[in-house]
């Protein structure tokens, strides 16, 4: 019994006798959350153009944070601008890394495998994935680096608010990126929905085979794809190196999207926001409330058991659809 009010009542409990500590955790999963789902979203635009679970997507997070770290030390040892000015100027050179790996992702790898069964295109990305970490480490180094938040005008410092009979801490950078998250979110869903090419993605991921008999290119589509994943991933990199550093450990954060869209459906937009809440708000207080309890460290395993969970009861997520086929 006492166990079981340990793990049913004591937690729920402290929740009421300081809510301030709630809102807090509440805040700081909510943040998470929107980053997570910022990261799942990049796996659900590359799913819905190709089918295939784009597991280079972690990588890509890290790759791009790094290169644009590594473009601003070299435009600042070169000479060729200011703080601020090299920042920008290696963001921009950074973009168009992307766009030149999007389209050397379209030319070496998805053209030559159209229309093979999905397991070859997954696999082509895990080879991606690993192309990407040893060029990586070749050209960065394995190091850590310090993300250029303040050159890039990223706030700095914390706004302390008095809340429910106690003080809550909002960091100005979390806000920023909970900000920019959702506005990228929102794009994107606007992106799919309201123009041409949203469209015509639409098409590709219902069939190739039909997308093309309209005249549709699926090499435009997957490079326009892969370019926005890396843009999203660029996004990303900037928000959670600003929050810690740039390192390969980032891409263990970014594979949390996977129970994210485990939860909403790999091709939905709106259960990529869901699924991020739910596990970034989900860990967040089950580390806060429920750590003590099962031990610390429970946040790195916790989404998991909720994705698993959902996989029991619900394998298509809240907003997918369920597949029936005929045998």
């Amino acid at each position: 019994m006492d166990l079981l009010y340990k793990i049913f009542i004591d937690p729920f409990m402290q929740m009421g006798q300081a809510p301030d500590l709630l809102v807090q955790t509440l805040w700081e999963g909510l943040v998470s959350g929107v980053l997570y789902a910022l990261i799942a979203l990049g796996f659900v635009l590359i799913f819905k153009a190709s089918g295939v679970f784009n597991f280079a997507q972690g990588i890509m997070v890290v790759f791009a944070a790094l290169t644009l770290v590594g473009l601003y030390a070299l435009l600042r040892r070169w000479g060729v601008a200011p703080g601020d000015l090299a920042a920008y100027l290696a963001l921009l050179l950074t973009i168009g890394v992307m766009f030149v790996l999007a389209v050397a992702v379209e030319r070496l790898v998805l053209r030559p495998l159209v229309n093979q069964p999905d397991i070859i295109l997954f696999m082509a990305t895990f080879g991606l994935t690993y192309l990407l970490i040893g060029l990586g480490q070749l050209v960065f180094g394995g190091e850590s680096k310090v993300m250029i938040a303040e050159d890039l005008h990223l706030p700095s410092g914390s706004i302390e608010v008095k809340m429910l009979g106690g003080f809550v801490n909002f960091q100005k950078i979390d806000i920023a990126a909970a900000v920019i998250a959702s506005v990228m979110v929102a794009g994107l869903a606007v992106f799919f929905q309201s123009t041409r090419i949203g469209r015509a993605l639409r098409a590709v991921a219902d069939s190739h085979r039909a997308a093309l008999s309209v005249g549709i290119s699926l090499e435009q589509i997957w490079i326009v794809v892969w370019f926005a994943a890396g843009i999203v991933a660029l996004a990303t990199g900037i928000m959670w190196g600003a929050r810690s550093e740039v390192s390969f450990a980032l891409e263990i954060i970014a594979l949390k999207a996977l129970p994210v869209l485990i939860l909403g459906g790999f091709t939905s937009i709106p259960g990529a926001i869901v699924g991020g809440l739910i596990i970034g708000i989900g860990e967040k207080l089950g580390e806060f409330y429920w750590g003590p309890l099962l031990g610390s460290g429970i946040e790195s395993w916790l989404a998991y058991v909720i994705a698993l969970l959902f996989l029991l009861y619900r394998p298509q997520g809240l907003f997918g659809e369920r597949i029936i086929e005929r045998i």
